[in-house]
């Protein structure tokens, strides 16, 4: 167990925040390993780990980006001056996300042009995307990468995320190595079972879509799921 006087130039190389950030990217790093880059240094017997993780509990994950910098700056000795880089960098997050906008689904074509970085890859991704009454994308989430089939792709891994986003609809699609889009009888088998578990949930199966180098294949279109 470390003690809380070390440095994190003390730590091994594997365990520095900056490091892993280098390495591995952002989605690797804990809440407190993320704030700790922001603070960059620490205090008089803490590193920055710590108070980053001593704010956290002191503010919650929710809270602290709501935070102020005179309670920041009281919170753990922080001082004015890291106090209003952290507000500043809360803030430009929170307008980030409202200025983004969400892509709209309404048509086959729409996800294979999405799709793009997906379409050459030799193994077959599996993808949602989980989307609003008005068919905006909330969230899209790759499950599965490998052959498909009916066990791999499970009715609760595409519609338990889909609650937990509140989405009103799902697609799915994924690609076919091979470059031919059209379905196979495992494809079909799998698109079947998906349709059954959205009506039963009340959040609709809006298409199931293969996408190819050349081309795609919608089972909407085809009039394999209904409108």
């Amino acid at each position: 167990m470390l003690k809380h006087t070390m440095k994190i130039k003390d730590l091994p190389s594997v365990e520095r925040p900056r490091e892993k950030l280098q390495k591995y990217g952002a989605g690797k790093l804990s809440n407190s390993e993320l704030l700790a880059i922001l603070l960059r240094t620490g205090t008089k017997g803490k590193n920055a780990v710590e108070i980053a993780t001593q704010l956290l509990q002191k503010f919650g994950s929710a809270k602290i980006a709501d935070a102020g910098i005179a309670e920041l700056a009281a919170a753990v000795g922080l001082g004015r001056v890291k106090a209003g880089e952290i507000v500043a960098c809360f803030e430009l997050g929170r307008r980030m996300l409202q200025q983004r906008k969400h892509d709209l689904y309404m048509s086959a074509e729409d996800v294979w042009t999405a799709l793009r970085d997906i379409r050459d890859h030799k193994k077959e991704h599996f993808v949602i995307f989980f989307l609003d009454t008005r068919n905006q994308e909330i969230r899209r989430e790759t499950i599965s990468v490998g052959t498909l089939n009916a066990n791999l792709v499970h009715p609760r891994e595409v519609f338990e995320p889909a609650i937990l986003h509140a989405a009103a609809h799902v697609i799915v699609a994924h690609n076919h190595p091979s470059g031919n889009p059209d379905p196979s009888d495992e494809d079909q088998k799998v698109t079947r079972r998906l349709v059954e578990a959205g009506k039963i949930l009340g959040i609709a199966l809006l298409d199931h879509i293969i996408v190819a180098r050349s081309g795609h294949y919608s089972f909407k279109a085809h009039h394999l799921i209904a409108e």
